[in-house]
């Protein structure tokens, strides 16, 4: 769906602390404020956009997530999660396309993926892998042929500043992977210090 204009629901609140955090002013609880679900729901309902994404943070850390996303169902073509694959996505509402974002070792959060999402993935999944270097390009190749993921939607993105898209192109193109490379558009078109974009 890159490209798509999209509402961002962002929730506060991650117990990860990934090395390269993009967004570090969600990872404290209070670093949101609570918000009336119905009030909420007011807000977004005249947006007219055809795809509202909720993300963090780490939205599952949230114990209302997923009354959220069955109240989006209704008013969006179409509603995703993005989280970590740290908690049980098994939770999430059956239309909710959820995007998996495997930790790879560069992280410093690998030990927290929670591999027995690998057994729940539904159709609409989307898997993601952020690296930094090489090292985490060849790791998610043998992640994706252990769990035999390539019946899914694919995503690789380059931590920024870290690794060259370029470098990852050539890896995908040389290694005939079917993947999707996904770069942060916001921080090209925006600048990479730019927030609520």
């Amino acid at each position: 769906m890159a490209g798509l204009p999209c509402t961002f629901i962002r929730l506060a609140g991650c117990p990860l602390q990934c090395v390269y955090c993009d967004t570090p002013q969600a990872i404290p609880l209070d670093s949101g404020e609570n918000q009336d679900l119905t009030r909420l729901l007011e807000e977004l309902h005249p947006v007219q956009t055809p795809v509202v994404l909720v993300t963090g943070g780490e939205p599952l850390a949230q114990k209302n997530c997923t009354q959220l996303l069955q109240a989006l169902l209704p008013i969006y073509q179409h509603v995703q999660l993005e989280t970590s694959g740290a908690y049980d996505i098994s939770i999430v509402p059956d239309d909710v396309a959820v995007i998996l974002d495997i930790k790879t070792p560069a992280s410093g959060e690998c030990a927290r993926n929670r591999w027995q999402n690998m057994e729940i993935l539904r159709p609409n999944t989307e898997i993601k892998f952020v690296l930094m270097d090489e090292g985490d390009y060849t790791w998610a190749k043998e992640i994706i042929q252990k769990y035999d993921l390539s019946r899914y939607t694919l995503l690789m993105s380059c931590v920024w500043q870290a690794l060259d898209p370029q470098d990852l192109a050539a890896w995908i193109v040389r290694d005939q992977l079917a993947v999707r490379l996904q770069l942060q558009l916001h921080k090209y078109i925006w600048g990479a210090k730019a927030t609520g974009v």
